[in-house]
C-alpha cells in the first residue's frame, strides 16, 4: 500500500505531465495557427457538433468560460470571420455561434496538427497501449469524481 507521501508524488506527477503536454500543444497550435486555447476549444467543439453550431450559452458552459469571458472571445471569432452569431428559429432568447466556412477550414486544420502534435508528444512515447491505458484510467477518475 502507497503511503501518504507516495500518493501525493504520484498525483503531482499526473499534474505535471498534463500541464507539460497541455503547455507544449497549446504553444505549437498558437505558433501555427494563432489560436488561444479558448479559441481552439470553441472550435474544436464547434467542428464536432452537427450543423456545427451551438447554443451560445451552452458553448460557453461546456468551455468553461463565463459569461463576460465567453462573449469576449466569441467577438474576436466574430472578427476574425471564424463564427457568426445565429438567432434561433425557434426560441428568440436563444444565439447559436456557427462556424464559418473559414471557422471549419482552420477548425479542421488545427483539429489535424492537434491529432499530430499529440501522436509525437503522447503516442510516440508512451505507446498504443499506454495511450490507451492512460485514456481509460483518466476516464474513470472523471467518472467517479463527476459532481
Amino acid at each position: 500500500m502507497a503511503d501518504d507521501d507516495e500518493i501525493v508524488t504520484w498525483w503531482g506527477l499526473v499534474i505535471e505531465g498534463y500541464l507539460a503536454t497541455q503547455e507544449a500543444l497549446m504553444r505549437e497550435i498558437a505558433e501555427r495557427f494563432d489560436l488561444t486555447p479558448a479559441t481552439f476549444d470553441i472550435l474544436l467543439r464547434l467542428v464536432r457538433t452537427p450543423d456545427h453550431q451551438m447554443p451560445m450559452t451552452r458553448l460557453a458552459t461546456e468551455a468553461a468560460l463565463s459569461s463576460g469571458g465567453f462573449t469576449k472571445v466569441a467577438d474576436r471569432m466574430v472578427a476574425a470571420g471564424l463564427i457568426r452569431r445565429s438567432p434561433s428559429p425557434d426560441d428568440r432568447r436563444v444565439t447559436f455561434a456557427c462556424l464559418t466556412e473559414h471557422g471549419r477550414d482552420v477548425a479542421e486544420k488545427a483539429r489535424q496538427a492537434c491529432a499530430e502534435i499529440l501522436r509525437r508528444r503522447v503516442l510516440d512515447p508512451l505507446g498504443p497501449e499506454g495511450a490507451a491505458s492512460l485514456a481509460e484510467t483518466m476516464r474513470s477518475l472523471r467518472e467517479v469524481n463527476a459532481d
